[in-house]
This record gives structure tokens, sequence and C-alpha cells, in this order.
């Protein structure tokens, strides 16, 4: 298990491949993300490794921070994140990390915090289909009906999808493939959206539960057995099998 990076969301574009599809991308910068401290942890086989990226102002930076990142000679950062990391990995405090710490066609996790929507009403929460246009339902076509039992147990149990405020929380995307590394300018292509709005801090690591890689070629058993049915048994087959069997009988 590796670390993550800190990342920025540039906003979103189009990407030819080399056969000519059109794929939609991210654009995600990175800047240099530097290792400010490493915590082992005795009794696991993991070890905390804390990273730090973007820059800051001097005069916003308090002075036990100062101090921290003088002693690692490094400028004072904005963002520090922690990450859960396996012992068989060799990390120092001020490694730094770039864009070649990932590879074009790996599949990584996103995670950030998604765009706030507000207030909203379940239809548009949560997908409601809402209540009758007519026959009895006045001023409640968009409400989601009831929200509970009756005396027993006489209150709305926790959780229930109601209306509330919709977005502005963290969200992870699973299994997002990276398309292109561009190395001198610190840019790194995901397919597809990620969370959150333009200029908003994400996190990319490795994808926990990748794709299963699915053969394209088949095997030469596969492709002869295909299409084959088996064809149901005659009478005389079974009496021959019968008979071979009375045979085998006789000679013990």
């Amino acid at each position: 298990m590796r670390t993550g990076i800190i990342a920025k969301k540039l906003g979103m574009t189009r990407f030819f491949r080399e056969d000519g599809t059109n794929v939609p991308v991210t654009l995600l910068g990175i800047e240099k993300n530097y290792v400010t401290r490493v915590n082992e942890v005795t009794t696991s086989n993991f070890k905390n490794v804390q990273i730090a990226s973007r820059n800051i102002k001097l005069k916003k930076v308090k002075k036990p921070l100062r101090n921290f990142f003088s002693k690692l000679k490094i400028e004072p950062k904005k963002k520090i994140l922690e990450f859960k990391v396996s012992n068989d990995q060799n990390m120092n405090p001020g490694d730094e990390l770039d864009v070649n710490f990932f590879k074009v066609g790996q599949y990584v996790d996103i995670i950030g915090r998604s765009v706030g929507k507000g207030f909203a009403g379940p239809i548009k929460r949560h997908n409601f289909g809402g209540l009758r246009a007519s026959h009895g339902v006045s001023v409640s076509h968009r409400s989601h009906g009831s929200t509970g039992q009756c005396q027993d147990p006489g209150r709305t149990f926790k959780g229930k999808k109601m209306a509330g405020q919709m977005g502005n929380r963290k969200v992870t995307m699973h299994n997002l493939e990276v398309v292109e590394i561009y190395n001198e300018d610190g840019l790194i292509l995901i397919k597809g959206a990620v969370p959150g709005s333009k200029g908003a801090i994400l996190v990319i690591r490795d994808a926990i539960k990748p794709k299963s890689l699915v053969a394209k070629v088949k095997t030469d058993e596969v492709v002869e057995t295909a299409g084959k049915e088996k064809k149901p048994e005659s009478k005389d087959d079974k009496t021959e099998e019968k008979k071979e069997k009375n045979v085998k009988e006789d000679k013990k």
C-alpha cells in the first residue's frame, strides 16, 4: 500500500487517443509533494506518513509550523495530510513526490468534497417519484410522503431519506483511469469527472479495488466447445451400456 498525492482540480477538457477516440478528461495539477513525517507503528504492518503540498505565504504561517518546515528545509505548505502506508515502502522526511508517482493506464481513486447544491427536496436529492398530480393530493405533489410508522416506535429513524443539504460531502470516486501525464507541466489527465469544483484540492491514490482484467483472447478449448450442445442419449446407447455392465459383472 502506497501513499497518496495532493492535487488541484484545474477543469475538464477532452483528449484524443492514438486511435482517434475522444475521451472526456479532468486536468489535475500536481505541485511537488513532500514527506514531512513518518510515524512507524511497531504493533502493525503499517506506518503513518505525513504529506504536505501547495505553497502558502510566509506571513500566513504560524511560528511553530515555520520552525517545523525550516528544519526539513522545505517551504511552508498549506495542505498537510496523513496516509496509511505498508512497512515495505521506504520513505523518509524530505522526500519529494511528483507526477511520476503514477503511470499511464493505471487505475486510481480520487477523494474530494462534492459541489454543494444547498437545500434540496427529496425528488432532486434522492430521486423520489413524488405524489399524485390529482385525486386528493394538494400542495404536496413533490413531498416524500410518510416518514415512519405509527405509535410504535412513534419516531422517525435516523438516516431516513428526506429533504436537506445536498452535496458538500466527502466523496471517493473509484477506478478512474490515468489517460496521460505531462511531466514538465505537472499535469495528470484522469478519465471522466472527479468530485469538487474548479480549484478544489483532491487526493489521488492507487485504486484499492482495481477492475478485474478480462482476457480478450479465448483458449482453443473454449472456442472448440462453444455453440456445441450435448445430444440426448438414445435408447440404443442405454441398452449397450447395460450390456457392458452385465458382462463385467459376469466376469467377476
